[in-house]
């Protein structure tokens, strides 16, 4: 049997990995850093993820280093008032089987590259780009830049946002910019002022602007992340997203959301983007995974998670086709294209929905203050999960 060749060792590369070898497929995954790790911060993991962790056997390995809030909140940034909630104790678990926690990326993927390790059937070979690859009729020859040459019975391409696979199958260029602007920073614990939330996580939304907050890494530490809607990006001005224009738009806000601020690095700043869903990311033995296939802004915390899910879905359509991988990876998109499109799409209206300012901020705020806390419906269809093989 021939590998099964995946592009990318981040997230959703390793979690197809392992999914495939659970299947009994050879996997080499070919990573073009030179170490396999994880950038970022914090990561957010609804139930849905929570339940394909579990398939994978790595769900119990995480726990020691996530952090399991009471509850996510939503407050305004201009009276620093909370109008909602969505309590994730006992009734919550009960309605969905599993828990919302939060955890450093960091951590996430150390947990499924140590699963990945622990696996015969794979090979993690780092400082390793695809140049190019050309199919035949049972076989995709891949060329690494290094010159390396494989010969695998199907690529997976899930080197994310910018996939070089992408643009092979695709050809549509580059993402589509949102003008929103991240700066992120975390701090210990201990430094935080303001703890009547310190258990939650919590978002502060206002006009052209949120502010995240919730800890990470058993407690130890709280993630901060500041995002703004540039209002220079918008006009075609220079400096778009600078670190002035993130004081300018919090000058505004409640003090004591403003002085949240002070836990926030203006280092560096990163800048959303997404893609339009398409209709096919399949051409015969290639497919893509992921961001690659569908990469989405952060508003409903679900880029990684549909990757996760990607990862299951398909290695059971690998499963159930055989060796006939043109026939799994078609079976794989369109079972995952519309929830992938949908979650894409919603996340551009929650982007604008928490960043709402006059009228329109006052009839959100009056709609979310009469929500049931144990009904989260913004989220209910995404958090009941997917059917995989005929069991959620």
């Amino acid at each position: 049997m021939k590998e099964i060749l995946i592009a990318g060792g981040g997230i959703g590369g390793l979690a197809a990995a392992l999914a495939l070898a659970q299947k009994g497929r050879k996997v080499r995954v070919l990573e073009k850093a030179a170490e396999f790790g994880e950038i970022g911060y914090g990561i957010q993991m609804g139930p849905n993820v929570c339940r394909m962790l579990d398939r994978l056997g790595v769900l119990k390995a995480l726990e020691p280093a996530a952090v399991f809030p009471e509850a996510l909140i939503f407050a305004d940034a201009l009276t620093n008032e909370e109008i909602s909630r969505i309590s994730l104790g006992a009734a919550f678990r009960a309605r969905y089987q599993f828990p919302y926690f939060v955890i450093h990326r960091r951590d996430l993927h150390g947990g499924l590259l140590a699963a990945c390790r622990q696996r015969q059937e794979i090979v993690l070979e780092s400082s390793t780009e695809i140049k190019k690859f050309t199919q035949q009729d049972e076989q995709v020859t891949i060329t690494c830049e290094n010159g390396a040459v494989h010969e695998a019975c199907a690529l997976i391409g899930a080197e994310g946002l910018r996939s070089p696979t992408r643009q092979a199958v695709i050809g549509d260029g580059a993402p589509r910019m949102a003008g929103h602007y991240v700066y992120r920073g975390v701090v210990p614990d201990a430094q935080i002022v303001d703890r009547r939330r310190v258990n939650c996580m919590t978002i502060w939304g206002g006009p052209d602007l949120h502010l995240v907050q919730y800890r990470l890494q058993s407690g130890a530490v709280m993630n901060n992340v500041a995002t703004i809607a540039s209002r220079r990006w918008r006009r075609g001005e220079p400096d778009a997203g600078a670190p002035d224009e993130l004081e300018e738009l919090f000058a505004r806000m409640h003090p004591g959301v403003r002085d949240s601020l002070r836990y926030i690095s203006r280092e560096r700043n990163w800048v959303l983007h997404d893609r339009e869903p398409v209709t096919n990311w399949t051409d015969g033995r290639v497919t893509l995974l992921g961001d690659a296939a569908h990469p989405t802004l952060q508003y409903l915390a679900q880029g990684a998670q549909m990757a996760i899910e990607d990862a299951v879905v398909l290695a059971e359509k690998v499963a159930a086709a055989g060796e006939d991988y043109p026939r799994a990876f078609l079976a794989y998109q369109r079972e995952r294209m519309n929830r992938s499109a949908r979650v894409v799409l919603s996340s551009r209206f929650f982007g604008e929905y928490i960043h709402l300012d006059g009228g329109a901020r006052e009839l959100r705020n009056e709609l979310a203050r009469g929500r049931d806390p144990d009904l989260p419906w913004e989220v209910d269809w995404l958090y009941r999960g997917i059917e995989v093989n005929g069991r959620l």
